[in-house]
């Protein structure tokens, strides 16, 4: 009796165990580069979140860090979330893409989210939005009402995610006004409401009347209406508050139905690993509200754009394209694909061949200081190789600091000519190789 009534005990309380496991709400973190409260991006992806808490209630928790820096720190706070039983991470900035992919490697039972990026694995899914589409919009608003003739954008890193919106909407403010000239101030920044009213300043200083941003504070919008003849952009929110001038549209990043549909997937264990990139049509990128303050025509040609972009009938990157330099791209009628447009393989071959030039140099070269400096200068030689190294930095530096668009058909002679010079040092020194063995005393 007293067996079979330990027996019952027992199956209870694990059926109550096995109810309570059951009942536990599946945890969602997310990981922000900016304050909730910025007004732009952080803004609308904590607008996700709470989606997904009115969406699903009980049956969820959300967790969320914010002011998150890109690097190391991100790594952390990752884990730290990933170790106190997060079910499914959105990773919400493109400089979390390696922390997300190291963290994903030491916990594969847990489902992570990283948006903008490109890297991918078995428990890592990324996300983005078509953000050029609404640049074709914005574009086309600014080059039909700028009377300088100056557009100003500022950016915040020289990343793909960046360079398209930038070459979008310059593409359709020239179609429409083929006078129109973009100046951009690189912030290398995603908030910093200082350095990016100071960045709008310069620009509207410059003769720029119209600004755009990728940048997440609403400081450029408050800088432009300081200055009473500028307008502007919402940029990831609507930033509706300084409408209906200077703020004119906006580009409202809508992450609630992706947040949804990605928890719904986990919760009911379908959920795979996958890359979306949706824009206009799908709804992921929104454009706020056009104000009283555009003529009615470019109204009309905004949202024409807008439409054709959603139901597919035109593309923000539609020939006759040209590159910088001015050969050709894309021909009449051809559009540029996904591949193209999102592509890293440029980055991929510029690490790849600073990476072996450093294999290349840097192990041999303090090798070599070691073996020919007397022992007790060891530390001092090795001190002058990257003291050495320091100076070449500070060199390019120089170099780049210089550097403006009036001489930017010049970068690939300069790069040319940089290229001979470590070409011949090298020829030099294979020819005068046993010359040079003879002053090292025999050391290999």
């Amino acid at each position: 009796m007293k067996l079979t009534n330990l027996m019952t005990s027992a199956a209870v309380a694990f059926g109550l165990a096995t109810a309570a496991l059951a009942d536990d709400p599946t945890k969602v973190g997310f990981v922000y580069v900016g304050p909730v409260g910025d007004g732009g991006w952080t803004y609308e992806h904590n607008q996700g979140r709470k989606a997904v808490e009115a969406e699903f209630g009980d049956k969820v928790e959300t967790v969320y860090v914010e002011n998150v820096a890109e690097g190391p720190d991100a790594e952390r706070v990752i884990t730290q979330m990933a170790l106190q039983g997060a079910d499914l991470i959105f990773t919400t900035s493109f400089g979390y893409m390696d922390p997300t992919i190291n963290v994903a490697a030491k916990f594969p039972n847990v489902r992570f989210e990283h948006a903008t990026g490109y890297k991918n694995a078995d428990n890592v899914s990324t996300y983005s939005a078509r953000f050029y589409e609404g640049r074709a919009v914005q574009g086309t608003i600014a080059g039909m009402m700028t009377e300088s003739n100056i557009v100003g954008y500022i950016g915040s890193y020289p990343i793909p995610e960046v360079i398209r919106g930038i070459n979008s909407a310059y593409i359709h403010a020239k179609k429409v006004n083929p006078d129109v000239e973009f100046k951009i101030v690189w912030a290398f920044t995603w908030f910093d409401p200082a350095k990016e009213a100071d960045a709008a300043k310069v620009l509207i200083e410059q003769g720029a009347d119209v600004i755009l941003q990728h940048t997440d504070s609403t400081a450029p919008q408050a800088a432009a209406q300081a200055a009473g003849n500028v307008i502007t952009f919402g940029q990831a929110s609507d930033m509706a508050e300084y409408g209906p001038k200077p703020r004119v549209s906006s580009i409202i990043d809508n992450w609630a139905p992706y947040y949804i549909a990605r928890t719904q997937a986990v919760m009911d264990g379908t959920w795979e690993s996958k890359s979306t990139w949706d824009g206009i049509g799908a709804g992921m990128v929104g454009i706020g509200e056009i104000s009283d303050a555009v003529p009615a025509e470019v109204k009309d040609a905004a949202l024409a754009v807008k439409a054709s972009l959603a139901d597919g009938s035109y593309h923000a990157f539609t020939g006759p394209l040209n590159k910088q330099d001015g050969s050709a791209w894309h021909p009449e009628g051809d559009t540029a694909d996904d591949g193209t447009l999102a592509g890293m393989v440029w980055l991929t071959f510029t690490y790849l061949l600073h990476s072996l030039g450093e294999l290349c140099i840097s192990p041999v070269g303090l090798s070599s200081y070691t073996k020919l400096a007397a022992k007790k200068y060891y530390s001092q030689m090795m001190g002058l190789w990257f003291v050495g190294a320091s100076l070449g930095n500070l060199i390019a530096g120089l170099f780049a600091g210089n550097f403006n668009e009036d001489n930017v058909d010049a970068m690939p002679g300069l790069f040319m000519q940089f290229c001979m010079y470590g070409l011949a040092a090298g020829l030099l020194m294979i020819l005068f190789h046993k010359q040079i063995k003879s002053w090292m005393g025999g050391i290999k």
